[in-house]
């Protein structure tokens, strides 16, 4: 695994205070180029570690997989690296089990060339609908609020790397039911933290994952609402706003959307009957 993080010379300024020089903390970016079958399906700039989560958490999001036999193997392949020396951690190549269709060509070669996933419009929207495995509207998920307003505190206690340079965004997922934190990650890109913790229900045999929470440290994309309705989460909570876009979504879906979930308050944009007060504030 390649740096997570770089000591970079900085020259610290305040305003009527002398310049210092000193050593800071970096987040690394870099590029991870992901292949199925050794044809190249995406690349994407992220922070190294947790690769193969990152990977099968994306072919979940692209509705490529979406239980963890259908993912067979990965390896990281070389290539040429900084300074004359090999790289062999920024190329990944899955296997597939058999009878697993591989992506489809035309898509591969949109992804490699626009490094990006997004989609939009209300086409866009019955798409996904459409090629999701999973029904989520169907999930109960109850969730006591008093749980819910303690997962965003326990994701930043966890965000180490953040600590360390201020540059990650993070996101973990929970169990509803008892509120027990089942993983988190960090990256420099919100929806490779996503893809990294879906990938690690993939790779777990938690797909999909019915009466789970997803808690982010950010804001509430479409993109991000796609990948719980990919995965089959019934419950996305975010710090910030929700998109318009990852509203209707959400709404369509039957998936709970909370934003602007901080100290005791939060906005609840779709299905608000998931979120209820089961116990007394501890």
């Amino acid at each position: 695994m390649g740096s997570i993080t770089r000591r970079w010379r900085t020259t610290k300024l305040t305003v009527g205070g002398e310049p210092r020089v000193r050593p800071d903390s970096l987040a690394v970016e870099e590029p991870l180029e992901i292949r199925v079958g050794g044809t190249p399906l995406a690349v994407t700039m992220r922070t190294p570690g947790h690769d193969v989560e990152l990977a099968a958490g994306f072919l979940v999001s692209e509705g490529v997989v979406s239980a963890g036999e259908q993912f067979r193997s990965a390896i990281h392949c070389g290539g040429p690296g900084s300074g004359g020396v090999e790289n062999t951690y920024n190329v990944l190549d899955i296997a597939l089990a058999p009878g697993v269709e591989p992506p489809d060509p035309d898509i591969a070669r949109a992804f490699y060339t626009t490094s990006s996933c997004g989609v939009c419009g209300k086409a866009s929207i019955d798409a996904v609908a459409t090629e999701s495995d999973f029904e989520i509207a169907d999930d109960p998920a109850p969730l006591d609020v008093h749980r819910l307003v303690r997962f965003p505190d326990e994701l930043r206690a966890r965000q180490a790397v953040f600590d360390k340079t201020g540059g990650l965004h993070a996101a973990a997922l929970f169990e509803a039911g008892t509120g027990e934190l089942l993983v988190v990650r960090e990256d420099v890109g919100r929806h490779n933290a996503v893809d990294k913790v879906i990938g690690w229900a993939l790779l777990n045999d938690r797909v999909p994952l019915r009466g789970a929470v997803l808690q982010v440290s950010g804001r509430a994309s479409f993109e991000l609402v796609q990948k719980c309705v990919m995965a089959g989460v019934p419950i996305l909570a975010a710090v910030s706003a929700p998109s318009s876009l990852a509203v209707e979504l959400a709404e369509d879906a039957g998936l709970t959307l909370v934003g602007f979930l901080r100290g005791d308050s939060m906005n609840v944009y779709t299905r608000s009957d998931r979120i209820l007060e089961l116990s007394a504030p501890t």
